[in-house]
């Protein structure tokens, strides 16, 4: 499993041919001018919530591309009325893709379209691999549920809201990669605007302190599992 961090929230994961695109943010974000979204490959959009910073280039990719949406029933329908295919689901329903088990978590947030409608409940992603198992948290508070996650599955890697005002910051990021049992961080929403920003080094230094690894990449960076 390869993951590739766009700027902000947006993700690519590539797991053995199939290309995941989360949250594409690309074309407005400044830090992310290197990124060609003309470029991308995407099978499946897996979208956390309604919000323009995390939608923004969903219908452009995904008629490029024919990717999958994949969201709640809410943010679905909304594409499928851009004639773009998707796959809906709800918060603690779980699917079988090609890739992988899904499952939509919950997730403290607001969701809404860029027009205001209603975007649904926000949620996260528990996705189990053939090989690794990961968890993209989606824009949210800490919440309690994220103890729910172990119950039921070994993470290899938790991905964190970490930039505060708007979600987690790192004190809570922390607490919840406790929650969820999960030492292995990549961090993610943060630095993209003024309210967001943070000092990296301090983040680093106090998930090291309590025994952690945080990652943060550069844009365009990869990892793989």
């Amino acid at each position: 499993m390869k993951i590739t961090f766009f700027g902000h929230a947006s993700l690519g994961i590539q797991v053995g041919d199939i290309h995941i695109l989360v949250d594409p943010f690309i074309s407005a974000n400044p830090k992310a001018s290197m990124i060609n979204i003309e470029t991308l490959k995407a099978d499946y959009i897996l979208l956390t919530h309604a919000h323009q910073d995390h939608i923004l280039d969903v219908e452009a990719i995904a008629k490029r591309t024919n990717a999958v949406i994949v969201s709640n029933f809410e943010i679905v329908s909304y594409f499928e009325k851009l004639g773009i295919e998707g796959h809906p689901m709800n918060l603690g329903g779980q699917w079988d893709f090609e890739f992988g088990n899904v499952k939509y978590v919950n997730a403290i947030h607001t969701s809404s379209f860029p027009d205001g409608s209603y975007g649904g409940q926000p949620g996260g992603f528990v996705i189990e691999g053939e090989h690794k198992n990961i968890y993209i948290a989606g824009d949210t508070a800490l919440t309690m549920d994220m103890q729910l996650i172990p119950l039921y599955i070994k993470l290899d890697l938790a991905i964190l809201p970490i930039g505060d005002n708007f979600t987690m910051g790192v004190d809570d990021a922390i607490l919840a990669s406790n929650f969820v049992k999960c030492d292995k961080v990549l961090g993610y929403h943060f630095d993209t605007f003024g309210y967001i920003e943070i000092n990296h080094e301090d983040a680093k230094r106090k998930f090291f302190d309590n025994g952690k690894d945080l990652m943060l990449l550069e844009i365009g960076e990869s990892i793989e599992l």
